[in-house]
């Protein structure tokens, strides 16, 4: 028996192709909506994949066509996507949005948009709660738009009940800037000494795109409006991290711990790297929706690693990840500059 009809936008995006699968699993009659229109193999046959552009005017619109149960939305970033959603009320049951960790901002007005200004790294309470107070809503930064996004769907109360997860970080295959692979890339280069600063103690709390899917399955059965965070049953710090690959991969590295931040440039820095832990509360949601995580990070790990492996096969990082590139650029992997300050901090030990 169908729990109804589901549309998913974003699908074969990393999240939404997970999401999908555990929809279709659930009892849903899914729509698979991208912008390519492609398929995930892993997907049940009775899925109906369509390509979308929900960024042209009426596209959205005219290809719900009566409308759905659920929406779940996986690439809605700003007011605008918000009034789009708002605007088709009458014709979707509710809705499923992914939001952000970005949204939060510390006593003293410090957020991710503040990271590269000096003392500009967030102390949150641990765990950190729903109710933490957000940036201000607005169009300058990811974090903003965030806000803008949500409180115009929550504002639209009753008429489209929206849950709005704020995912921690993302990760497992399919991820366009894989956190990830800056060990993995380490490890497949042959590197075996490695420079983490913090004391290695940074904590940036993850969620699995299984765990991501598996709250989303469960707010596409119990409709309402609230926010929730979205992690994993633990927050690993980086050192850990690194130990966990070097294990999925069968190396041995040596690590070097910097106390405080990077001794020089980016040496030591990390996509996890930051002053003060992030790590979110997830009681609210096993309150409201029942959830229970489906995996943990050192479990989901050997299939990520896989993955990314298999990306990086017979192909340079900036062609496989170019979203990590222009993200990070080639700080990422400066192994020269690495080398160096190892140099110096091996000859002063001597």
């Amino acid at each position: 028996m169908s729990n109804g009809h589901a549309w998913v936008l974003g699908a074969t995006g990393q999240i939404g192709r997970a999401a999908v699968s555990a929809l279709a699993a659930d009892g849903w009659e899914v729509t698979a909506a991208s912008r390519g229109g492609g398929r995930d193999e892993a997907w049940d046959a009775g899925v109906r994949a369509v390509a979308l552009d929900r960024d042209e005017e009426g596209a959205l619109e005219k290809a719900l066509g009566d409308g759905c149960d659920v929406l779940v939305d996986m690439v809605a970033f700003d007011g605008a996507h918000a009034g789009q959603l708002t605007g088709l009320a009458g014709r979707i049951g509710s809705a499923v949005v992914i939001s952000s960790g970005a949204v939060y901002e510390d006593e003293r007005g410090r957020s991710f948009d503040t990271q590269a200004e000096p003392d500009g790294f967030p102390r949150y309470p641990v765990p950190l709660p729903e109710r933490q107070t957000t940036v201000a809503p607005g169009n300058a930064t990811y974090g903003t738009r965030k806000v803008l996004l949500e409180r115009e769907l929550l504002a639209a109360g009753e008429a489209l009940p929206v849950t709005l997860l704020r995912a921690g970080a993302v990760h497992g295959p399919y991820c366009r800037t894989p956190r990830e692979l800056y060990f993995v890339k380490r490890l497949l280069d042959g590197r075996r000494r490695r420079v983490l600063a913090y004391g290695g103690e940074s904590r940036f709390h993850p969620v699995h795109v299984s765990n991501a899917a598996e709250l989303i399955r469960l707010a596409a059965g119990k409709p309402g409006s609230r926010v929730l965070n979205g992690a994993d049953p633990e927050a690993p710090a980086v050192a850990e991290i690194a130990s966990a690959i070097d294990a999925v991969l069968g190396r041995e590295t040596e690590t070097v711990l910097v106390d405080g931040a990077p001794p020089e440039g980016h040496v030591g820095e990390t996509p996890w790297s930051g002053a003060h832990p992030v790590v979110y509360d997830m009681t609210a949601a096993a309150e409201q929706l029942g959830y229970r995580p489906v995996t943990g990070y050192a479990e989901s790990l050997p299939e990520t690693v896989e993955w990314l492996a298999g990306e990086l096969a017979g192909r340079d990082w900036r062609e496989a990840f170019p979203k990590m590139f222009k993200n990070y650029g080639e700080d990422l992997f400066d192994y020269a500059a690495e080398d160096a300050w190892l140099e110096a901090y091996d000859r002063d030990r001597r």
